[in-house]
């Protein structure tokens, strides 16, 4: 049989993701597998939470265009320039590559607060997608309020979002791009037409109607009852920022190792621009609608607001919208858990990474703090992206050995160990004593984490300078 069991497990088998070995040149990819995979990965459940905020929080609408504009052309050329030349150097995952630097020990216990922060992410997803299923049953959606699961049909749903969506990630990259690439050109058409169809109930009539409709209905510089007020810088550094764990924190190291050359970083744009660009404004408008009609009502719910506006083709939208990124986040975190069991096959860690998920989305609470959250889980991420890249790219330059826990045999780099707690503790300090917005804290955290890994390992490697370093060895499966 076709979808025997056997048949099943013999696929899943099958799939090789090179978790612990360089991908071969045979598997290499060309641009089109990554402008669908970050066009479908970027147009997703996020944007129908993440454009309402800034109507909810007054941004006006020039800092907002403006904002956007600036804040995503950095977020490109992050990937392009510290991300993509790495990761095709290399070749390896993220964690292979930590390992090698920081030693088995303590990249353990990154890749478990990784894999934590992807599998909390993914979930806020799957429960996105839940709000759009449960119309045909008039599920009774979660309000801002709630943070635990308010019936069993919600539950039942999330469920089997989550059960569709691990099964996609089980399959591996190749079945990950392959659906971003389907469905991202229909997603963002939806974005587009969804929003465009409620202009004229908002006053627009004509293009010429736009900005003034925009200026005083949309973006209005006036925020909800208890919001603060955003400003473009705002905007700038949390479009920058939002996914900063991929590519400051080098995430995407994991999947831009298949990428042919490193200019494929800029296949980036296609989820900026595409998705935080486009989508963020057409969310935000459809949010509009929604507080003008509701008197300024503080729930929301995705899936309703959508079909309200697009019938069908909406709800969809935001079901598959909430797979695009969950998909490819189930995906990274099996691979961080993966790099933990190695002998253990992908598809089965990913397995357990989708019922962690799962189980996750069932709390309608972190959909409510997802904005909160995505800021927070990058910067937590952030100082480990800033070792590699000094390790890579500066260390030879410095006299400092690369991969210096691989050469000598060390399970723990007590210098990245303290540059990941003081980088951290000090963003703290700057947002409890001094008021500096975590949205701020990642740009002069970079920084701070680089000066002071440069400084441990100074230190570190004088200690070792005696040792006899271990020869280079090919990167193969122990």
């Amino acid at each position: 049989m076709l979808f025997s069991k056997k048949n099943l497990i013999g696929r899943l088998d099958a799939v090789n993701e090179f978790e612990r070995e360089p991908v071969p040149t045979a598997r290499l990819k060309g641009w089109k597998s990554f402008i669908g995979m970050y066009a479908g990965e970027h147009t997703a459940g996020t944007e129908f939470v993440i454009g309402p905020l800034f109507v909810a929080h007054g941004v006006a609408a020039f800092d907002l265009v403006a904002g956007l504009l600036v804040g995503n052309a950095l977020a490109v050329l992050s990937w392009a320039f510290l991300c993509a030349p790495i990761a095709v150097k290399k070749r390896i995952t993220l964690y292979f590559q930590l390992e090698k630097i920081c030693g088995a020990r303590l990249t353990m216990v990154y890749n478990l607060v990784n894999a934590l922060m992807f599998c909390f992410l993914a979930g806020s997803m799957i429960a996105v997608s839940a709000t759009a299923v449960g119309i045909p049953f008039d599920l009774t959606m979660p309000s801002l309020n709630d943070i635990y699961p308010n019936s069993i049909g919600w539950v039942v749903t999330v469920l089997i979002v989550g059960v569709v969506t691990t099964l996609i990630a089980m399959f591996g990259y190749n079945q990950v791009s392959r659906f971003a690439n389907v469905a991202a050109p229909w997603m963002i058409m939806v974005f587009m037409a969804a929003a465009i169809a409620v202009l004229p109930e908002m006053g627009v009539n004509s293009l010429s109607d736009f900005w003034t409709v925009a200026k005083t209905k949309m973006w209005t510089g006036i925020p909800l009852e208890g919001q603060s007020r955003f400003s473009i810088w705002h905007v700038i550094f949390f479009s920058w920022f939002c996914n900063m764990a991929m590519h400051m924190g080098m995430a995407d190291m994991s999947i831009l190792r298949y990428a042919k050359k490193w200019q494929y970083g800029f296949s980036s744009a296609a989820g900026m621009y595409v998705g935080h660009f486009i989508a963020w404004i057409a969310s935000g408008i459809l949010y509009s609608l929604f507080l003008i009609e509701s008197n300024n009502s503080l729930d929301f719910a995705p899936g309703p607001v959508a079909y309200r506006a697009a019938g069908v083709a909406g709800a969809l939208c935001v079901v598959i919208a909430g797979w695009t990124t969950a998909n490819p986040t189930i995906y990274r975190a099996g691979l961080a858990i993966q790099s933990i069991m190695p002998r253990s096959k992908t598809w089965k860690v990913t397995l357990i990474v989708g019922a962690i998920t799962t189980l996750a989305a069932c709390f309608p609470g972190l959909v409510m703090k997802l904005l909160d959250f995505v800021a927070l889980y990058g910067l937590i991420l952030m100082p480990m992206g800033a070792i590699i890249f000094i390790d890579v790219r500066l260390f030879p330059k410095l006299g400092l050995a690369s991969d210096f826990a691989f050469r000598h045999g060390i399970n723990y780099n007590w210098a990245a160990a303290i540059t990941w707690i003081l980088t951290l503790a000090l963003c703290l300090a700057l947002n409890r004593w001094n008021g500096v917005e975590v949205f701020f804290l990642g740009l002069p955290g970079w920084f701070v984490a680089v000066v002071i890994y440069i400084i441990g390992s100074k230190i570190m490697q004088r200690k070792y300078a005696s040792a006899p370093a271990q020869p280079d060895k090919p990167l193969v499966t122990p």
